[in-house]
């Protein structure tokens, strides 16, 4: 055979058009209730703890608990996926929110996926309203490990090294996922609005659209695009904060990881 003939073998062994298997239609279900209901995201609040404004996103009640109508929640999601994913075609950044123990671990592993920002341990009042003086924050973490690399720490008096270096570990905690932040954020993903309700107010102040896991108790007029789901189960909130980092990937070009992959009703 010749080398001329092998090559149009292995040409037409491949597929003719790559992209169409990465380029999804948007009506394509992003996910569907099935594989919402199999992560747990219907199970609400304790029925005494909603918020009535929620009533159009719950199904029924269940042993003192709402469920969530996972049908609803499918849609919500279709939306706010299609949004985020906009949002990044443009060069729009995201920070991921999460700082309850349930969420922490989602939202760093996801953001750190999708070459996202993230908050997982506390949120500093005036991240986005007083974002220069975070940037002053972000900087003396950055001297501070650039002293401690070429060892400048090492010939200081030890009490003076120590207190460097706690307050080092106290910066990076709270700014590590922050710190490649050059200029405020085009979106924001949030678990539980209601703990996180000084982010949310923050970028409500600034216009930057918010999008959220909120649970029975959520106030959904202070989202832009609600997903309601259980936001106390790490599987309920790995799905959702997936399929929302799947969103930012896609948005750069990628191939998402959880959405498009269970289309069954």
């Amino acid at each position: 055979m010749s080398e001329e003939v092998k090559v149009e073998a292995v040409q037409a062994e491949q597929p003719q058009d790559v992209m169409a298997s990465t380029v999804h239609n948007p009506d394509d279900p992003v996910v569907s209730a099935k594989t919402l209901l199999e992560a747990g995201c219907h199970f609400g609040h304790k029925v005494s703890r909603w918020n009535p404004k929620m009533r159009k996103f719950i199904y029924g009640k269940r042993n003192n608990l709402h469920i969530i109508d996972l049908n609803k929640s499918a849609v919500q999601m279709q939306s706010a996926y299609h949004a985020l994913k906009d949002i990044v075609s443009k060069g729009g950044k995201v920070l991921f929110v999460g700082t309850k123990a349930y969420a922490q671990k989602a939202i760093q592993e996801e953001a750190v996926r999708s070459g996202s920002f993230f908050v997982c341990h506390r949120w500093l009042g005036g991240t986005l309203t007083n974002f220069h003086t975070i940037v002053k924050r972000i900087a003396l973490l950055r001297s501070l490990e650039q002293e401690e690399l070429s060892g400048e720490l090492e010939k200081l008096p030890k009490k003076e090294a120590a207190e460097k270096l706690k307050l080092k570990a106290k910066l990076s905690q709270n700014l590590e996922g922050i710190k490649e932040l050059r200029l405020l954020p085009q979106a924001l993903v949030v678990v539980d609005p209601k703990t996180e309700h000084n982010a949310v107010a923050e970028a409500k102040l600034l216009n930057i659209p918010v999008f959220a896991l909120g649970d029975t108790n959520t106030d959904p007029d202070t989202i832009d695009y609600l997903i309601p789901a259980n936001d106390d189960g790490e599987a309920s909130i790995r799905i959702i904060v997936g399929l929302l980092a799947d969103a930012v990937v896609e948005g750069k070009g990628g191939e998402p990881l959880y959405a498009y992959k269970n289309s069954e009703a």
